[in-house]
């Protein structure tokens, strides 16, 4: 069987090192076609020298006149992701951050390419375009989180499944904070969030983990690729991180994935769809091992609360609320605003936006998202 070809969105982060690791284990099955980044050029000239792509994009512009790609086509700019992507391949791994990573992953899906998704960003601002395209062009998304891609491994990674759900079950190891007040974690520092206890992440996903609001947005992700309304997807804080998510069927039964936290098999089960790989990842042992359950507690962790509602109430609201956050964790990131006032100002967003649009068509999805993001920039703080 041919080799696949191969397109990496976020080559250099945490998810596209690790995407790269299985290439490296499996050598034969892909061919590396395309290789993108923000600006860590030092590290995609090494990924160049070793996987040789026929093509690469690099957003910072300035820092792409610092690239050593002798041979090799560079593409530049804000776009140029989205460019990339718009070269058809056998499967483009979309592991950017934040609503950058929509467009790149509309332009991959009408090229043909499938698309094996770590950017919760496309679904939960722009699920319902991405549903549309997906049946238009008779292709589905593959699913890279740990907790989507258990879920799909309960279903047995076959979509007619999920009408036999009574619901979906996604698990949440509390991230840093778990067990705090409100009190204590108000004013908790940039250092004291990104100290997941199981996870190594990128700094956005890992201060939405701490607040939570990464868990309300796998709930909108899981609506739309498994097609199961938010009443019938539940969270529970699993500290342990072995059991990375459940199914409970019409008849009761719950199935669950469960191993030790590594991305690379999420990853690798993803990009070798539909085959599943014979690389041993560490074997799970049951000596003296404990698995403990609880429910969330919403009303410290108000984010999750936040996506719950905006889940429900659908449409534009998930984009409302993805807009919202992205620019209360920028302003946390650089210090000027509390940890504790995250939610505050996501909330405080939201009250000021009166949809209007079709959450179906890409143009009113974007606009939609700059009408939330100026709203919450001039959000004054508390």
């Amino acid at each position: 069987m041919a080799a696949r070809t191969l397109t990496i969105l976020g080559s250099t982060g945490s998810i596209g090192t690790q995407a790269l690791e299985v290439v490296r284990r499996y050598p034969d099955k892909f061919k590396v076609y395309g290789l993108c980044c923000s600006g860590n050029v030092e590290l995609l000239s090494s990924q160049i020298a070793e996987f040789k792509p026929a093509v690469v994009a690099v957003k910072d512009a300035h820092a792409a006149r610092r690239l050593d790609a002798s041979g090799v086509e560079v593409l530049t700019g804000d776009d140029s992701p989205e460019a990339l992507a718009e070269r058809k391949v056998d499967l483009v791994l979309n592991a950017l951050v934040g609503i950058s990573g929509f467009l790149p992953t509309v332009a991959a899906i009408e090229a043909g390419s499938s698309v094996a998704l770590a950017n919760k960003e496309t679904l939960v601002a722009g699920g319902d375009v991405i549903d549309a395209l997906c049946k238009k062009h008779s292709t589905s998304i593959l699913p890279v989180d740990s907790e989507h891609s258990a879920i799909w491994q309960c279903l047995d990674r076959r979509s007619e499944d999920a009408p036999l759900c009574e619901s979906l079950i996604l698990t949440a190891s509390g991230g840093p904070f778990r067990g705090k007040s409100a009190n204590e974690i108000a004013n908790a520092s940039i250092a004291d969030a990104l100290k997941h206890p199981t996870w190594n992440m990128g700094l956005k996903v890992t201060v939405d983990s701490a607040s939570m609001m990464n868990k309300g947005f796998e709930i909108i992700e899981a609506m739309h690729l498994f097609g199961v309304p938010s009443s019938k997807i539940d969270v529970v804080v699993h500290r342990q991180s072995i059991v990375h998510s459940m199914v409970r069927f019409t008849d009761g039964s719950v199935i669950a994935q469960m191993s030790y936290p590594d991305m690379r098999l999420p990853i690798s089960l993803a990009m070798l769809y539909p085959e599943r790989g014979n690389f041993c990842f560490e074997p799970l042992s049951f000596d003296a091992l404990s698995l403990d359950f609880e429910r969330p507690d919403t009303a410290t962790f108000k984010c999750l609360d936040l996506a719950q509602k905006c889940a429900a109430a659908g449409g534009l609201y998930p984009t409302a609320l993805n807009a919202a956050n992205e620019v209360a964790v920028e302003k946390f990131v650089r210090g000027i605003i509390k940890f504790g006032a995250i939610p505050y100002y996501i909330n405080e967003a939201l009250q000021t936006f009166s949809p209007h649009g079709d959450s179906r068509n890409a143009g009113d999805v974007l606009a939609a998202d700059a009408e939330v993001r100026a709203a919450a920039q001039k959000i004054s703080e508390i």
